[in-house]
């Protein structure tokens, strides 16, 4: 499979050195790199407690259904906005 990568010039020139070392095309190297690196095990990465405290607004009702900030609700407002801000741009 033919697939395009931007990578960064030093990391591509390791690479050739490699492949020109070793008498290797440089699809080989790569191939073998990425294969190699793929059958490492993976790290979980460590969970990071935020140490932001934000207010907690204690209300004297529930909020009703219509009201709620489910994610829903906020994609519904946000798209809302979003829409408004178009045409206002149109």
């Amino acid at each position: 499979m033919k697939t395009t990568l931007e990578l960064p010039d030093e990391l591509m020139r390791a690479v050739k050195i490699r492949a020109v070392n070793e008498g290797r095309r440089i699809k080989d190297v790569m191939a073998e790199l990425i294969r190699r690196g793929l059958e490492q095990p993976v790290e979980p990465r460590p969970v990071v407690i935020s140490s932001v405290k934000l207010p907690l607004v204690r209300c004297a009702h529930r909020a009703r259904p219509d009201e709620e900030l489910t994610p829903d609700r906020v994609a519904e407002i946000l798209q809302s906005e979003d829409a408004v801000a178009l045409q206002d741009q149109g």
